[in-house]
């Protein structure tokens, strides 16, 4: 009935059929809103079940996290890697967990509680008062009935007052009644709006303050994390859930371009300037290479058809990583980048024999002549340029390109730098030599990927120009033998050492200890570039120490790798303070301690020197003071030789 919205209380005394039948439209609009709250407040009352839920399995599942390193796996060792990964994800997911327990108790306040009231106090007594209004309007028209049925010929009028009085109360009582059941229908029209929207605002404003709690905890340093993490997990399940398509791939400009069988057009793969690409194993397929874009997130794995068109394939992506395109004549400076890479490196006899079985079969050997390049160009500048390179750099110097166990090569300078080369974690939990992990108490833990390219010793290492001389040849030399397999690794950095971790065995590859690592640095252009010197004892000659450069490449992290090993000789050097101060602390308590003990001694001589020199005036006297009443102390081991005196004389005596 369009342009009614209230009930006319007014004309409750009369009781109407019109109004009975206002009424009756009243009550089934109650009754329909009754019937959607209590659907909406069950639905809501899903919502927040859930969420209790929710709450609930986050904690549990933060809470299994940090019991992680507790359980003790038959076939795991005790992976500090995994257990370090896990406790940071059980840190956020606790977080969480705590974000989500604040969104039910929102929820709870905001949502269920406006619904439950308006469903419990409103409708509950909608209800109430129909009932007792029906109860009423049948006594009254049962009195009116009674009434009715007077008889006309026998009056009785006591008979009579009591029926009329009967009428009048419950006259009275229904028209009370249903004057408050009308105050009820007509404020349940006015709360049904609020009760409905109050309860969506309060879902509305927790569910914001969720998201804004959660954008907060989300930081840069979470999202990095994560970012390594998925990239560690992609590098390791890509062979599971990689799939191989047939497709045609072709380079435009920066960016790596793909085309399908059947399309008319090819598509954008993938951006490779600043790229890095390398070849790869992957599912015993041949000639497989990955490439990875600058920012670590996105790697493909693509297979060429021959060897030839891998070796191309390799070659033609590093130069556009380089952006060699982007220059006036790409293809001379190609050329030159490559003239140069023959002249930087002159391998030894020694260094062709150790890399024979890396250089690829059928290929000439390339002219090793350093002194007619060098010397082909006149100038003194450049033959001191050559001399200050000579002085960084040992000439003929062997480069490692692949990490060497100590146990499968002997290489002193390399043994003993590594320290626990090829260290297995035992699986379960028992150290062999009972000896305490170095690594157990170290306040830094920071983890990343690296892959490693190379290391030659070098005659310096006091300058970062000697890393960056290393890393020029390494990679010349690599580019000479097309050398493009790098073996990747998990860096650990803690304040004792560095470590490199086998990421598919968990093995401890190589130790650098922290004190050993003299200089690091990372490559002035190419962020990913970064190594650093090792001074160790032996090398080519026993009798001195030497330093080795390894050089690494990384996921556009070399300065955040040499910025957390410079934290980490930070808090190695204050820690050697504190245990230095604390040393010298104690041994000043020792030599306090000693005096007073000397000093002790010394007055507890003379105290025994003054009580002898006492007894020895005492015993001087005369006997006859003893008979005048004069006493004499004596000490107590005195007196027991004078008791066993006069024992002996009365023994003597008796006898």
């Amino acid at each position: 009935m369009p342009g009614i919205d209230k009930l006319p209380i007014e004309e409750t005394l009369e009781d109407s059929p019109q109004t009975r039948s206002l009424l009756g439209v009243f009550e089934e609009d109650a009754t329909a809103i009754s019937n959607y709250m209590n659907q909406l407040y069950q639905a809501m009352h899903r919502i927040y079940d859930a969420q209790n839920e929710l709450s609930a399995a986050t904690h549990l599942t933060s809470k299994l996290l940090k019991e992680y390193e507790k359980q003790r796996f038959p076939l795991g060792g005790d992976d500090e890697v995994m257990s370090s990964t896990l406790q940071q994800f059980s840190k956020v997911i606790d977080e969480l967990s705590s974000c989500h327990a604040v969104l039910s108790t929102q929820l709870a306040d905001a949502m269920m509680f406006p619904i439950t009231q308006f469903k419990e106090r409103d409708l509950k007594e909608i209800l109430t008062l129909k009932e007792v209004f029906q109860i009423a309007s049948n006594d009254h028209d049962a009195a009116i009935h009674r009434y009715s049925r007077l008889s006309k010929k026998r009056e009785n009028d006591k008979a009579k007052y009591e029926v009329t009085e009967d009428v009048y109360t419950s006259r009275k009582k229904q028209h009370q009644t249903m004057m408050h059941y009308f105050c009820s229908l007509n404020t349940l029209q006015y709360k049904k709006k609020i009760a409905l929207l109050e309860p969506l605002l309060g879902y509305m404003q927790a569910q914001i303050s969720f998201f804004k709690m959660g954008s907060e905890n989300l930081n840069e340093q979470l999202e990095e994390f994560l970012t390594n993490i998925g990239t560690s997990v992609q590098n390791k399940t890509g062979l599971v859930s990689s799939t191989w398509d047939r497709q045609f791939y072709f380079t435009q400009g920066g960016n790596l371009m793909s085309q399908a069988r059947g399309d008319v057009a090819g598509g954008l793969a993938m951006d490779i300037d600043n790229c890095s690409v390398m070849a790869v194993d992957c599912e015993d397929r041949r000639y497989c290479f990955q490439i990875t874009s600058f920012d670590g997130k996105k790697s493909s794995i693509l297979q060429a058809e021959s060897k030839k068109d891998h070796e191309e394939w390799i070659c033609t992506i590093n130069n556009i990583s380089k952006q060699i395109y982007l220059s006036e004549n790409p293809e001379e400076t190609a050329a030159r980048v490559n003239q140069s890479a023959l002249e930087a490196v002159t391998p030894s006899p020694s260094f062709q024999q150790r890399h024979e079985s890396l250089r690829p079969v059928g290929q000439s050997r390339p002219s090793t002549a350093r002194t007619s390049s060098s010397g082909s160009l006149g100038s003194e500048s450049t033959n001191l340029a050559a001399l200050s390179l000579d002085s960084l750099v040992a000439p003929d110097t062997p480069i490692q390109f692949d990490i060497i166990s100590p146990v499968s090569e002997d290489q002193p300078g390399q043994g003993k730098a590594s320290g626990q080369g090829g260290r297995r974690t035992n699986p379960f939990g028992e150290s062999g030599g009972g000896t305490k992990s170095e690594t157990e108490d170290s306040i830094l833990h920071q983890l990343f990927i690296v892959r490693f390219l190379g290391s030659m010793e070098v005659k310096s290492d006091d300058n970062p120009d000697v890393v960056y001389e290393t890393m020029r040849q390494i990679l010349a030399a690599r580019a000479i033998h097309n050398i493009f397999r790098m073996t990747e690794s998990h860096l650990l950095v803690t304040c004792d050492c560095l470590k490199l971790i086998d990421p598919q065995t968990q093995v401890t590859r190589l130790t650098f200890p922290l004190p050993s690592v003299v200089l690091y640095a990372t490559h002035q252009e190419n962020k990913r570039l970064f190594g650093f010197v090792l001074r160790t004892s032996g090398g080519r000659s026993e009798s001195h120490l030497s330093s080795v450069c390894y050089i690494f490449e990384s996921n556009n992290e070399g300065e955040k790798i040499c910025d957390s090993v410079g934290l980490a000789k930070q808090i190695a050097l204050h820690a050697e303070l504190d245990r230095r101060a604390s040393e010298k602390q104690k041994e000043i308590e020792r030599v306090k301690e000693k005096q007073q003990k000397e000093l002790s001694k010394q007055k507890q001589i003379e105290k025994d020197l003054e009580e002898q020199s006492r007894l020895i005036a005492a015993s001087s006297r005369p006997n006859q003071a003893s008979s005048e009443g004069q006493f004499v102390v004596l000490s107590s081991s005195q007196s027991e030789e004078s008791d066993l005196g006069e024992e002996g004389k009365k023994r003597e005596s008796e006898a």
